[in-house]
């Protein structure tokens, strides 16, 4: 149950309302936008306020700014696109604080649009500085948190406002919260996780939780190396955190101990797509580190020699296997919620002369069983995705998007709210009465 005030709930008619929104999109070389989904998804709020006369005033950061004012990490493409989306012209201040920002503001009218230059060209942003935080503040009535992507950090734009301002939640934050809080405290089951990425300590967290919860769990991507090497697998020269191999043993005594109680599954590959580089013009083969079943269908009627199953030395694995997918995939269709945070393979590599990217199979897979087919025989879980990775793959395909379930404008915010730590964006709101 979301537990602050929201949007609903607030008096913002004809008021001047502070948006904080998560604008932080990819622009390329050419300060085109490449992907709006974020700046898509905080409409609803935007045109409600626009609906109650208010005089909308929107805050943002993109990217990591080295100093002030750093022309490449401009908002200004995000207001060009924001009165393309609206149909109504966007203005917008080349600075979030000062006489300028002031005079815009006040010359604001109702239904007004004011998008104000990245906040973190200050440092003061990332401080937490009070004085900031009014500066941004000054003259408006309201505060609207509607940048989910953000909430997970301390600054002055998240958490330093509310302390200035009535403050609420708009409708995408709320949206947010409250899918991932009941994906997490009341899922409709059974459960199936999916968790990759590199780095088992950036997702210690995470992966307990899932553990705790979940009816079904699988480790992909990178984050399966340090699991395998664990279990005593050879990895070759893959992608591995050492320093986390007790993390991952702790774990796998958790999963494997809950795995004796009751019915849950904690799966790692059993196959991986191996090659010794990333490189696309690379051959690569497929490694059945488990059952060896390939390595005998092939060296029948002999004896497989251990290369066969192995992972060389010199090898990396970049994806899972096709058994391994299937497994997946066939635990998928048994599921009535799945939660999918991080690719299975190294999916930003792309195939040549026409050839499936050679990292993508195992996620492509998965991806398979997440949207069924044509026909409606197959089971559609509802899906959670999460992390830049996933996100990063589901927007890479055109339509699939439209098919999926809850994709989160969030990595590090979703993965706090999934590990069950408190958003100090969310806090810092006001309380719903």
């Amino acid at each position: 149950m979301f537990t602050k005030k929201t949007l609903l709930q607030a008096d913002a008619t004809g008021k001047t309302v502070l948006v904080r929104a998560e604008f932080d999109v990819p622009i390329n070389e050419f300060g085109v936008i490449t992907d709006d989904y974020r700046i898509r998804k905080t409409l609803p709020t935007i045109e409600h306020l626009r609906g109650l006369g208010a005089k909308v005033v929107l805050i943002s950061h993109l990217g990591r700014p080295k100093g002030a004012h750093d022309a490449h990490l401009s908002l200004a493409p995000v207001a060009q696109r924001l009165s393309d989306l609206l149909h109504h012209k966007v203005v917008f201040v080349d600075d979030c604080i000062g006489e300028k920002r002031d005079a815009a503001v006040r010359s604001l009218q109702p239904g007004d649009v004011l998008l104000l230059e990245n906040v973190r060209y200050y440092k003061e942003e990332e401080q937490n500085d009070a004085e900031f935080a009014k500066k941004l503040s000054k003259n408006c009535d309201l505060f609207v948190q509607d940048g989910f992507g953000v909430v997970h950090r301390p600054h002055a734009s998240i958490i330093g406002i509310p302390a200035v301002l009535p403050s609420c939640a708009g409708f995408l934050l709320t949206s947010e919260v409250t899918t991932i809080t009941d994906a997490l405290e009341a899922p409709k089951r059974p459960l199936a996780v999916v968790i990759g990425g590199a780095k088992i300590s950036d997702k210690i967290a995470v992966l307990k939780k899932v553990v705790e919860i979940a009816d079904y769990v699988a480790v992909v991507g990178a984050m399966a190396n340090t699991f395998l090497l664990a279990e005593g697998v050879a990895v070759g020269a893959s992608l591995v955190e050492k320093n986390a191999l007790h993390v991952a043993k702790e774990i796998l005594t958790i999963a494997y101990a809950k795995m004796q109680q009751q019915r849950f599954t904690f799966y790692l590959p059993q196959d991986v797509v191996v090659a010794k580089g990333t490189d696309n013009t690379l051959a690569t083969r497929v490694v059945d580190i488990s059952h060896h079943t390939w390595a005998d269908i092939t060296s029948y009627p002999k004896k497989p020699n251990k290369a066969s199953y192995t992972v060389a030395d010199d090898e990396l694995i970049l994806d899972i296997g096709p058994m391994s997918a299937s497994v997946i995939k066939g635990a998928i269709s048994q599921a009535s919620t799945v939660i999918w945070n991080g690719t299975a393979g190294v999916t930003e590599v792309v195939g040549l002369h026409g050839a499936a990217a050679p990292f993508s199979h195992g996620t492509r897979i998965i991806t398979e069983a997440l949207i069924g087919d044509k026909a409606g025989n197959k089971n559609v879980p509802f899906t959670m995705f999460g992390g830049g990775d996933t996100v990063g793959y589901v927007e890479s395909i055109s339509g699939l998007r439209e098919q999926l379930g809850h994709v989160s404008t969030g990595g590090g915010a979703s993965l706090d709210l999934l590990s069950g730590k408190q958003l100090p964006g969310v806090t810092a709101l006001q309380d719903a009465t």
